[in-house]
């Protein structure tokens, strides 16, 4: 979520327009990997294993930064001893602190607030950005939660799969923003806004990219990975808790528009794909049935997301119902989910985040492997993003090819391939194709410390109306 807030960063781009126009057509139909990107790419090798995964499901989450989830996850990069943040409203510092409510605040977490959160990559204005955005003038009382964090009892089973399969503790938003962005990262490789959305090359880069509305339903004019997947013949599905939220906000109780970027993509339009947009209930029969597509995408409602102020525990046992039922299905053997959240929710992160363009990278997020073939108990130390798990899908899927505007045939101005960069690591390191991991088949709702205690099944009724979802 964020403020209405339009942020416009212009980019010059160096390739010229006529090297696209003689992009031929059979590059169009199925582009592949040059020669370099597949001698620089240990998951093209003939003996990776990569394609033993058949079936690749992204499950999406909001709003948590790594150390507000495993801070103190053994091994991993956690909260440094000792630390204390500056707090401008109440004079002298703030350590971080063990949060055990159920319910946190829904934080600053726009571009602005990113920007004041990394201080010059001092990373210590949380608490300054919470109490500048969040706190009524003084004498109000004002005490955010940015700088509280979540530990193993409270949620017992997103540390369960971190130490059977695979914690990615240097995983980083691939925006400095919001959602909006960052779900448009996940599927496209960038953020940005256009001039003419049925222009590509009119698009430019931005942090604070235009929402849907009812009279701007596609305003997303470059190319997304679908593009790609559509000309390999690919099958591939993205599965929407509750159904879709609406440019008019009809059915409000559905997915949320900023969690469901693809239906604003035009070529998306143009491909016939929006019959792979799906609801949840989908996603479960083909689970059972042992039909899910290669790629899915599973985005949350609202309520089951963990955006502040929903429940951490409705969310953890929604993830947890979703693994499950992949795991009780055909599927499982032959398949790779990768959990993450989407953005840091303005909540505290002591791991300042590499620089890979002007727009990102953002802030540490929660991230996880699990498969049967994932590494068990192994935290990865790699510099990842969803760049990553675009690559991954090209690797396995797409013989390597990329979302390059002078490779995949349409062309757009971004400034640069993300799954290229040099600081990106790669995902097939998460993986020993000789071994086969059994099952972690957990409750949904666990015994848990989160406060208050939650209700059964760890079902919900705290009003999430609209006004809950911040400036949106």
């Amino acid at each position: 979520m964020r403020p209405r807030l339009v942020a416009v960063v212009p980019l010059a781009f160096a390739l010229v327009a006529g090297a696209v126009i003689a992009v031929n057509a059979a590059a169009q139909a199925h582009p592949q990997a040059s020669p370099q990107v597949r001698l620089h790419d240990p998951a093209l090798a003939a003996n990776s294993g990569i394609h033993k995964i058949k079936h690749i499901i992204f499950i999406t989450q909001e709003n948590r930064s790594f150390d507000s989830y495993f801070g103190t996850f053994p091994g991993a990069l956690g909260i440094p001893k000792g630390v204390c943040l500056p707090d401008p409203r109440h004079g002298g510092c703030r350590k971080p602190w063990v949060d055990h409510h159920n319910s946190n605040g829904n934080d600053p977490h726009a571009e602005g607030p990113f920007k004041v959160d990394y201080n010059g990559g001092k990373m210590n204005g949380f608490v300054r950005a919470a109490e500048e955005k969040n706190c009524r003038p003084k004498p109000a009382p004002c005490h955010p939660d940015v700088l509280g964090y979540h530990v193993a009892s409270d949620i017992p089973n997103y540390w369960a799969y971190a130490k059977n399969y695979v914690l990615q503790d240097h995983f980083f938003e691939a925006a400095g923003s919001w959602s909006l962005p960052s779900h448009l990262y996940q599927v496209s490789g960038w953020s940005a806004k256009c001039h003419n959305h049925n222009v590509p090359r009119s698009c430019y880069g931005t942090n604070m990219p235009p929402e849907r509305l009812p009279d701007r339903q596609t305003p997303f004019g470059w190319t997304d990975i679908t593009w790609l997947l559509h000309r390999h013949h690919i099958r591939w599905a993205y599965y929407l808790d509750h159904g879709a939220v609406t440019p008019s906000l009809g059915n409000p109780n559905g997915t949320s528009l900023h969690f469901n970027p693809l239906p604003g993509f035009t070529d998306v339009h143009k491909d016939h794909q929006l019959g792979s947009i799906r609801p949840l209930s989908v996603f479960y029969r083909a689970a059972k049935a042992g039909t899910l597509p290669k790629v899915s995408w599973v985005a949350p409602d609202f309520r089951d997301s963990e955006h502040g102020p929903a429940l951490v525990s409705t969310g953890q046992a929604y993830v947890t119902r979703l693994i499950n039922a992949v795991m009780r299905g055909p599927d499982w053997s032959s398949c790779a989910i990768f959990l993450s959240w989407d953005d840091w929710g303005g909540f505290y992160d002591n791991a300042r985040p590499p620089h890979i363009d002007h727009q990102g990278y953002g802030f540490r997020v929660p991230a996880m492997v699990i498969s049967p073939f994932a590494k068990h108990g192994y935290v990865d130390h790699q510099i990842l993003s969803t760049d990553a798990y675009l690559k991954f899908i090209e690797d396995d899927f797409l013989g390597g090819a990329r979302l390059n505007p002078l490779t995949d045939g349409r062309f757009d101005p971004r400034p640069d391939v993300r799954e290229s960069a040099a600081k990106l690591g790669n995902l097939i390191f998460d993986f020993n194709f000789s071994r086969h991991h059994r099952r972690l088949l957990l409750k949904p709702c666990p015994a848990t410390t989160l406060i208050p205690k939650p209700q059964p099944g760890c079902y919900d009724h705290i009003a999430l109306h609209v006004a809950t979802w911040g400036d949106s």
